[in-house]
């Protein structure tokens, strides 16, 4: 008996310290739109620290992008930073300027190759400039996304609509066909919401305007007052005003989303990471999905997040955060995200996996995030990046309530917010240049 009581306690010491040699680290991670995303990430961390022996993943779910970046800041400053955080990859480049991440070289030491050669060998280039800072790659993608045209089948076939609109001409167009007031039917809806929704609908309009939101290769400058954005923001303020086919007033997705559900609205520019949601939610009508029209040219922009870990953790959380980093970008498991989600898997190897190219052949739907690749963008990405995007979707959201507001003045105003904002910034950059 003893002998037994003997072994059982061996056995349980033994169990403990294999517990308690689980090195552990903190993973922050968002739900930044609708779905069930909160429960799957929740599933995909323990299917992890079920799988092996090494490491202890603590998941903590933030909310949207710009509280994920605000609680994992905090997290870092009270000396408890995170070792791996989901963050929208328009941060990184003010995270790196300010010194509060890693370069990602730190982590990939713990592996057999360097972090921006796995970047570039490993993921559609249309999201690489996003990951790095000065040619240093600060982050890994881990699910990305582009704008997107949803738009209601059924009600297309009965206004006599057979294809959905290619340019802002035919939007227009077939917003008209929609709108039947007297149902308190819309013909389009856009989010204007100052939670980067608005500002990232607008930069994809720019674009397909023919022009640029900021300049890529420096985060001190951005192109609100240009001829190319103002354009956008006078055909948005349009569609309210003038031609009548959208609400007035600042529109959040879950407003549209609901509107789409129940009938009331025709076509909707909402996050090819929401195809999952709008799928699962659209059961009285055919969802269709289709690229963002084009005025100038075709062209959106990526959104989406990357794999960002903060200074002050150990070597030991280092190992341990390269660890699932590799877990979660694997083809396997960023290709279930993907499937899961709506957003499309930035690790180009996912599609070659038999589950996905099950999953596009069965919803072609899918494809379309793929096929809006060749005209995709970076994220505008600046020093202050919330600051700054806000001082144009702050006016965005006056323009959809006053339709005495120029879409000129609107975009000075941003434009003198914005610059004074970076001014610290462009200062110090001045400042730093040899003379």
């Amino acid at each position: 008996m003893r002998n037994i009581q003997a072994l059982t306690l061996a056995v349980t010491m033994m169990t403990a310290c294999a517990v308690s040699a689980k090195q552990s680290i903190d993973f922050m991670f968002p739900a930044p739109v609708d779905g069930k995303l909160t429960m799957e990430m929740t599933r995909v961390i323990k299917e992890f620290n079920q799988s092996q022996n090494d490491v202890e993943v603590r998941g903590i779910f933030t909310g949207n992008y710009d509280t994920t970046k605000v609680k994992a800041e905090a997290a870092a400053k009270s000396g408890e930073p995170p070792a791996l955080v989901i963050m929208s990859a328009n941060f990184t480049a003010d995270l790196a300027i300010k010194n509060e991440i890693l370069p990602m070289d730190e982590l990939f030491k713990y592996g057999n190759q360097k972090a921006t050669p796995f970047l570039s060998e490993n993921f559609w280039p249309a999201m690489r400039q996003n990951a790095q800072v000065n040619g240093v790659t600060y982050a890994i993608p881990f699910h990305n996304s582009t704008p997107i045209l949803y738009y209601n089948k059924d009600m297309f076939k009965k206004a006599g609509i057979d294809h959905p609109p290619v340019d802002w001409a035919e939007l227009l167009a077939d917003a008209k066909k929609l709108t039947d007031e007297s149902k308190g039917q819309w013909g389009v809806m856009l989010p204007s919401t100052n939670d980067d929704y608005g500002a990232w609908i607008l930069s994809a309009l720019t674009r397909a305007n023919g022009g640029n939101y900021f300049n890529a290769d420096y985060p001190g400058e951005v192109y609100y007052n240009q001829p190319s954005t103002i354009g956008a923001l006078r055909f948005w303020q349009n569609l309210v005003y003038r031609d009548k086919v959208m609400p007035a007033g600042v529109l959040n997705s879950k407003q549209i989303s609901a509107a789409f559900f129940s009938g009331k609205l025709g076509m909707a520019m909402l996050s090819t990471g929401a195809l999952g949601f709008m799928r699962e939610n659209t059961k009285d009508f055919e969802l269709g999905v289709a690229m963002m029209p084009k005025e100038v040219r075709n062209a959106v922009t990526i959104g989406g997040a990357s794999l960002v870990s903060f200074k002050g953790i150990s070597d030991e959380q280092k190992k341990a955060a390269f660890t699932f980093l590799q877990y979660l970008v694997s083809p396997k498991v960023n290709g279930s995200w993907s499937r899961f989600t709506g957003y499309f898997s930035p690790r180009m190897a996912s599609y070659d996996t038999p589950e996905m190219k099950d999953y596009l052949a069965k919803d072609p739907r899918a494809a379309i995030a793929l096929d809006q690749l060749k005209f995709a963008m970076p994220w505008y990405a600046t020093y202050e990046t919330v600051a700054v995007r806000q001082a144009m979707e702050n006016q965005l959201g006056a323009l959809m309530n006053d339709a005495k507001l120029t879409p000129e003045a609107a975009a000075a105003e941003a434009q003198k917010q914005a610059d004074a904002i970076m001014k610290p910034y462009n200062e110090q950059t001045a400042l730093s240049v040899p003379k």
